[in-house]
């Protein structure tokens, strides 16, 4: 498993920490590594639970509608859930989404960053920015986890990027 060295932890990962790298496929089967984005500037990582609920469906197009300010920022804004790779297209294709979907399928990289939902087997919510330390590495630059039914506040996000 490409993710074996990654460790679960109790709780969301904090500012400061490295950002425990990590490679998954999206949802075209492309092997997405955040060591090689982190590169390109800023990363997003939306963790969502489930595809096609209501407050997931909801965050997932409000990301893409605002892809020209993620873009504006140097960011890069991909999602994470534990859906395959097959039902992260279908999402994608069924909501025009154009953003990364990654499938964490294994559960490795949610619980690594201490959002896992263990009552229902899947990611929590949450956003967590990364930027790149002065070594190259990616490093925590802000943490958010919410309740299920608490979608992402976009100002307070966008503010983590200036």
């Amino acid at each position: 498993m490409l993710n074996a060295h990654l460790s679960p932890r109790p709780s969301p990962i904090s500012i400061g920490e490295a950002a425990p790298d990590f490679v998954l496929k999206d949802q075209n089967r492309a092997e997405w590594r955040l060591s090689e984005a982190v590169k390109k500037g800023d990363v997003v990582l939306c963790f969502y639970p489930l595809s096609f609920t209501g407050v997931c469906s909801t965050e997932m197009k409000c990301v893409d509608a605002e892809m020209a300010n993620w873009q504006q920022k140097g960011a890069q804004v991909v999602g994470i859930s534990c859906d395959s790779f097959a039902v992260q297209k279908a999402f994608a294709d069924s909501l025009g989404l154009r953003q990364t979907l990654l499938a964490d399928m294994h559960r490795s990289v949610c619980k690594a960053y201490g959002l896992y939902w263990p009552d229902l087997n899947v990611s929590s919510r949450g956003t967590v920015v990364i930027g790149q330390s002065p070594d190259g590495k990616g490093k925590v630059k802000w943490v958010q986890a919410r309740q299920p039914g608490d979608a992402m506040k976009w100002d307070v996000v966008m503010a983590a990027l200036a």
